[in-house]
């Protein structure tokens, strides 16, 4: 074994080590990492305020179709609820864990989504972003995010990933969806912590929900109301989590990056002004929230350049573009994963 090898990898690791270290020091001086009481306090009585609107709206209007409007706004309100769970799972709203879980819990329970489950799955994310074989997120069956995926896959899903440039805004239509009955999975094979909790949770959501459609409209509408708010919600969702990471570099268990590489290299964020913060939910800082996820929401845009400017110095690619130009990103990294399921005489497994 070269022993000079051995001690300039020693060496590199720890530099890598002092430049996190060096750029938590930056956040930390600007008091970027310091609670948002206000805004949040703020955040969450206008998000609930509205949502106790839309439910009035919902029993004003009665059995119409133009319910489908209140549909439409639903899905907007159930991804901006949770977009909280988020921030609650990331311990970014209050000081302690056992306060942002309680608020973590009932926003999922509003949405009907398992909070357990979800923290379990996002939190394997942010350890091995784009990792193949660790990371959740690019696990999906219906998909391949690399060439080595396409690979495994045989029947219906060879098909889906085959064509999953053009069926990934169709598929979307099914996410929220997933995301209910992943759930739902979770918390019946106990694979939660708090199983009776989440367990009551999402009956009361299923109950409440399914109740208060079937009760105020007639099921023709209570059908369409249904199919266009889950809809709408799953493609919400998957578009606002998607410009993030997929098209960005992926990795195996051979690649060795250092916890600021990893996160940024990974990552990528997306251009504009606070609607966009608003509409993602603060998900287009992407490499500023992997780097600090406690960092309150409304920091990141604050950090942006102070991150963009480290990672120059250090010759750290930094990932930027607007909304549209990550969509065709995403869109062309899919194209060309699927590309040996589309060549000409490629066996089927």
């Amino acid at each position: 074994m070269d022993v000079s090898s051995v001690s300039e990898g020693a060496g590199l690791r720890a530099a890598s080590r002092n430049d996190f270290s060096a750029l938590g020091r930056i956040m930390r001086r600007e008091g970027l990492l310091d609670r948002r009481y206000g805004y949040y306090a703020v955040k969450i009585s206008l998000t609930l305020l509205a949502f106790a609107g839309g439910c009035a709206a919902f029993v004003l209007l009665g059995d119409s179709w133009w319910q489908l409007v209140t549909a439409v706004f639903f899905a907007v309100m159930f991804a901006q609820v949770a977009f909280l769970g988020h921030d609650a799972g990331h311990n970014q709203v209050f000081r302690t864990g056992r306060a942002n879980d309680r608020a973590g819990y009932a926003f999922g329970g509003i949405v009907g989504m398992s909070y357990g489950w979800w923290m379990g799955k996002h939190t394997r994310h942010h350890a091995n972003p784009n990792h193949e074989g660790d990371d959740p997120d690019i696990d999906i069956p219906l998909l391949a995010f690399t060439r080595g995926q396409t690979v495994h896959k045989s029947g219906f899903v060879r098909w889906t990933s085959k064509h999953q440039a053009a069926l990934f805004f169709p598929l979307l239509l099914l996410e929220g969806l997933s995301l209910h009955w992943a759930g739902i999975q979770a918390v019946w094979r106990g694979q939660v912590k708090t199983r009776w909790l989440e367990a009551a949770l999402l009956s009361a959501h299923v109950v409440v929900y399914l109740g208060a459609v079937f009760v105020v409209l007639s099921p023709p509408v209570a059908l369409a109301f249904i199919a266009v708010h889950q809809g709408l919600w799953g493609v919400y969702m998957g578009c606002s989590f998607a410009p993030g990471h997929k098209g960005m570099p992926t990795y195996t268990d051979k690649t060795e990056l250092d916890f600021l590489r990893k996160q940024v290299l990974s990552s990528r964020n997306v251009q504009g002004r606070r609607w966009v913060d608003f509409t993602l939910g603060g998900l287009n800082h992407q490499i500023e929230h992997h780097l600090f996820p406690s960092m309150p929401r409304a920091n990141l845009r604050r950090a942006q350049p102070l991150v963009r400017a480290f990672c120059a110095e250090h010759g750290i690619d930094y990932a930027q573009c607007g909304l549209l130009k990550t969509y065709h990103y995403v869109l062309q990294h899919l194209h060309e994963v699927s590309a040996p399921l589309r060549a000409a005489g490629a066996p089927a497994r």
